[in-house]
């Protein structure tokens, strides 16, 4: 409990105020009347934790400005130590950002040839995909700078030239293509073909993969689509868009592709029925028409078209019953 509190004119239970009353401010404010209050403490959201860096109390009486009907506002700042992990975001200078997929043991890392360990194994592909070519020079001259002891300043736009780096590479005994021998850290085999190593600046991301983590079973929908709202905030589900669907038509599955569309979406009574036999050990039964199709129906309703559904005998009869009134 952050900030202890309680508010008056709410009939709760006295175990809500359990962890209140135990200190000398809980008591003095809850009195003996604990049955007519509510107990409103700030609390850290669940599953958070760190340690508490500073308290910051806000005042009408000292002039702060607050919102309507509010007389003190009280701010906690809680600090985090946390360590990388996979999932967490990277980026170099040049926009070569990216996700962290594995985190090996030091020994298993790839090492040069005096055992000097790798720290970070990028893929070769981002070069060619993005051409932020920056990421090469730094990493070549980083390389020359730290065999000839010093430090490179590189401003923007007006930084080393190539033949500058070429010539620091040279003094520095690194082969002109700024690539060496790498071993395999598993293996001590060395690798078939030379390796670009050198000194680069990484930074993380204030993008981590413990505040963008998020699973859902079910949870809300959305009143006019019935699809599931999206967003970790809305406890919503994950977007399954028009690439993706192509992406599993191109594998033929035609029945994941199906429940996706529907019993995971808005196929109203099928994703009750679904979730009612899966709860029985049943077997799931035939999708119905998900409510999307409703919605496509009242847009060309709008428009002044008229839509029927023909087909079985169900559809039949109810095309019958509408064409006689």
């Amino acid at each position: 409990i952050l900030v202890i509190a309680a508010v008056p004119g709410h009939k709760s239970d006295q175990k809500i105020l359990a962890q209140g009353k135990h200190s000398p401010f809980g008591r003095g404010t809850v009195g003996e009347k604990a049955r007519d209050v509510k107990d409103s403490s700030l609390t850290i959201p669940h599953g958070k934790q760190g340690r508490v860096i500073g308290v910051k109390i806000f005042s009408r009486d000292k002039g702060d400005k607050l919102e309507p009907g509010i007389i003190k506002k009280i701010q906690i700042e809680i600090a985090q130590l946390r360590k990388i992990r996979a999932g967490d975001k990277l980026t170099g200078r040049h926009g070569n950002k990216g996700v962290i997929s594995q985190i090996r043991a030091v020994e298993d890392m790839p090492h040069l040839e005096d055992g000097t360990p790798v720290d970070v194994i990028l893929n070769p592909l981002g070069v060619v995909s993005r051409m932020n070519l920056g990421q090469v020079l730094e990493t070549h001259l980083g390389f020359a700078a730290k065999k000839l002891g010093y430090r490179a300043v590189v401003p923007p736009f007006v930084g080393a030239s190539e033949e500058e780096i070429k010539s620091e590479m040279e003094s520095a005994g690194i082969p002109k293509t700024g690539k060496i021998k790498v071993y395999d850290g598993l293996t001590g085999e060395p690798f078939r073909e030379p390796v670009m190593v050198g000194y680069v600046y990484i930074m993380k991301l204030n993008h981590l993969v413990e505040d963008k983590i998020h699973m859902r079973s079910t949870g809300p929908y959305s009143l006019i689509t019935q699809q599931p709202l999206g967003g970790k905030a809305q406890l919503g589900g994950q977007r399954f868009g028009e690439m993706e669907v192509w992406a599993l038509e191109g594998y033929g599955a035609a029945h994941t592709l199906q429940e996706m569309l529907t019993i995971k979406s808005d196929d109203v009574l099928g994703r009750s029925a679904a979730f009612e036999s899966i709860i029985r050990g049943q077997d799931i039964r035939k999708p119905n028409i998900p409510a999307s199709f409703n919605v496509l129906v009242s847009e060309l309703k709008a428009l002044g078209l008229g839509v029927d559904t023909v087909g079985g005998e169900d559809g039949e009869k109810d095309n019958k019953e509408e064409h006689d009134e």
